[in-house]
């Protein structure tokens, strides 16, 4: 297919002018206005987006009467729908949390920036807000235009339509963070009756300011300057790392496409210097000159560079996903030969395998106990010898267990004292009791006795903890 007005009509739709011929990677001296286009990896990066629907839905999902997953500060727990972590569990937080990591590492040892693409907040409130742009002000050319015209009544409705929106966007974005850590439905009422805590209106504040100046204003200045993870990703990153690449070999040397000359002719390569890769591009990079900071490894490149590819009739991709060695025609290896890969991977087995054990491990008591050393034991007037022990009963449920307390193992004859009633453990927190062991000095055959304290609870026997300790006592 031949157009002998291909490379205008591409232009025009484009609408960019011959000042964007001589593009540079934006450093924050004019706004980047990236044309939206449609294919595979836009509609990846909405599926991407869309993963964000769990920030702004998910505290208003209910769950035995309550919120189903809130992180209560105040209350120092962690609920998620039956299962209540508490800071005694803290370490599986850790796990979670290096679980993360190491996802996020041997994902980009793999396949580069791609969690910035598809599934960073600012990249996803970016693209939110300049999806906003278009609607409101028009294409690329437009918005270039609308940005250098001087302000009349029609310029001043649209901006400030557009600023009302972002401010919306802001305290939405504020709300829904807030809302995970307190009741969703109890937020909103002290919201409309502006009735928040200070702490409240503090965070709220800064989320509405944040996301307006961070999505609003800076966008792809906040991934250049202020994010760590794009300093560091040249670390994570090698010659086997597929990412949006451009193939040379074939590309080059390009040139515009004339009339009545087919892709390729006059011993051009098959980019017709079109522009449409970087007109897309969030970030105003050219992807022609080389892997750079800037990108961000969403595709949008690939996308635009295909579309024109089949509209010249020559086959798609020029722009590709693909790793620097496979370009360069070296041996590409398997993903199972990756050995920093395979590290990360099994970091990431051990750290599920930790938390699938808490998690079903994590029962709803957990016992504590800690014998008194000073004394070690006490020799009472009968001749019986006693120690005194701290239990500490941590109930993880949202009400209040009476629970039994009983001993297995230590001397003949013990007794044991200050638990002969079920103890009240109160819900969300550790209580501690003081019980005593007394037993006859007779019945000690060594100083130290192996000796097992059980709980329960008195209205389901099935919800117990135990804990070994030692009964101390005088040489026999």
């Amino acid at each position: 297919m031949n157009s002998p007005n291909l490379h205008a009509s591409i232009s025009e739709a484009a609408g960019f002018d011959h000042e964007l011929e001589n593009w540079y990677c934006n450093t924050g001296g004019r706004t980047i206005h990236a044309k939206r286009i449609g294919g595979r990896f836009r509609r990846l990066k909405l599926i991407g987006a869309s993963s964000w629907l769990v920030f702004f839905l998910g505290p208003y999902l209910r769950w035995g009467g309550k919120q189903a997953v809130m992180f209560d500060i105040p209350a120092r727990q962690f609920h998620f729908f039956d299962i209540t972590v508490l800071p005694q569990d803290i370490w599986m937080l850790s796990l979670v949390l290096l679980l993360l990591a190491m996802t996020l590492f041997a994902v980009t040892s793999v396949a580069s920036r791609v969690f910035c693409g598809y599934f960073c907040f600012q990249t996803v409130w970016t693209d939110l807000f300049t999806w906003l742009d278009a609607r409101l002000e028009g294409n690329p050319a437009q918005r270039h235009k609308l940005e250098k015209a001087p302000w009349t009544p029609k310029k001043f409705a649209i901006k400030g339509v557009k600023h009302l929106i972002w401010v919306a966007i802001g305290i939405l974005t504020g709300v829904s963070f807030s809302v995970w850590f307190t009741d969703a439905y109890e937020y909103w009422a002290h919201l409309f009756a502006a009735q928040l805590p200070t702490v409240g209106w503090v965070v709220l504040t800064m989320f509405t300011l944040g996301t307006y100046v961070l999505a609003g204003f800076l966008r792809e200045q906040a991934c250049f300057w202020m994010c760590p993870y794009a300093r560091i990703q040249g670390v994570m990153s090698d010659a086997q790392t597929i990412m949006p690449t451009y193939d040379r070999q074939r590309g080059e040397p390009r040139g515009k496409l004339r009339k009545d000359e087919a892709p390729g002719g006059s011993h051009k390569g098959d980019c017709i210097d079109c522009f449409q890769c970087v007109q897309v591009c969030p970030t105003g990079v050219d992807i022609r000159d080389g892997q750079q900071l800037g990108c961000i490894t969403c595709g949008l490149c690939i996308d635009a560079c295909d579309a024109v590819m089949e509209k010249v009739a020559r086959p798609v991709g020029l722009i590709r996903y693909a790793s620097l060695d496979e370009i360069e025609g070296r041996k590409v290896k398997k993903l199972y030969q990756h050995p920093r890969t395979l590290v990360y991977c099994t970091i990431i087995l051990i750290a599920l395998s930790g938390i699938g054990y808490g998690l079903t491990h994590m029962g709803s008591l957990v016992l504590n106990v800690t014998p008194d050393r000073q004394p070690l034991f006490v020799r009472l007037s009968d001749g019986s010898i006693q120690d005194r022990y701290q239990l500490k009963v941590l109930n993880k449920t949202s009400q209040d267990i009476l629970v039994s307390v009983t001993t297995e193992g230590g001397l003949a004859d013990q007794i044991v004292l200050g638990a002969e009633q079920p103890l009240n453990a109160h819900h969300g927190k550790e209580t501690t009791y003081t019980l005593f062991i007394r037993a006859p000095e007779r019945s000690l055959r060594a100083e130290i006795t192996p000796i097992e304290f059980r709980i329960h609870s008195t209205a389901d026997p099935s919800m117990a903890a135990e804990y070994k300790t030692v009964f101390n006592g005088p040489k026999p």
